[in-house]
């Protein structure tokens, strides 16, 4: 999963913002579509994404990079945009801004993006779902979009990740809380027993 950073939210929200005033939201989510298309094929792509973020490439190498592989089969927006961030030097947070992209977009239609961790990676039962988003939209406000994801090292249970917060509900983490409490209630025995010997 790539992770959103300050850098990337910026640039992000800048492009939001032009794509908006060029066509309002229909343009936005137009954008938007382009860009995470974009970045899909990138990200395919190991070595691309290396090159565009590598210091020791210089900014003339990737410039005529971008040039040769963009030019013609992207829109002029999307064009533009990579330029500048090339310009910028910040060519190494490219699917970061699509991510932030896609996130403040949702944003904008009332939605908010929900990673949903289990073991296998697969989709909650309809009526789990219909719940979980009845709970999260009177939680956060807004309807929840999830995505899901596998981690194999859960034992069970789910995580979910709403913008930078993680609501943990797997069993390790339960298990390991309860280790916790079960250490403290047993070293707060074993004090106050030792008062007791004591006195």
């Amino acid at each position: 999963m790539i992770a959103t950073d300050k850098i990337a939210t910026v640039y992000a929200n800048a492009l939001l913002e032009l794509a908006v005033k060029e066509g309002g939201n229909s343009r936005a989510q137009e954008i938007g579509e382009e860009l995470d298309a974009l970045c899909e094929v990138i990200g395919a792509n190991k070595a691309f994404v290396e090159f565009l973020g590598s210091p020791a490439v210089a900014r003339a190498a990737r410039t005529a990079t971008i040039e040769r592989v963009l030019k013609g089969r992207v829109s002029d927006a999307i064009y533009r945009f990579v330029r500048i961030v090339n310009h910028k030097g910040r060519l190494g947070h490219l699917l970061s801004m699509g991510k932030a992209y896609d996130t403040l977009l949702q944003k904008l239609f009332g939605k908010t993006e929900v990673d949903v961790y289990t073991v296998d990676g697969q989709p909650m039962g309809e009526a789990t779902e219909t719940l979980m988003r009845e709970k999260l939209r009177a939680t956060i406000g807004s309807e929840a979009i999830f995505h899901y994801y596998a981690e194999k090292s859960m034992i069970g249970g789910i995580k979910l990740r709403i913008a930078d917060q993680l609501v943990d509900g797997s069993v390790a983490t339960q298990l390991r809380r309860l280790q916790e409490t079960i250490i403290e209630s047993g070293g707060a025995a074993v004090r106050s027993d030792s008062k007791r010997f004591i006195s």
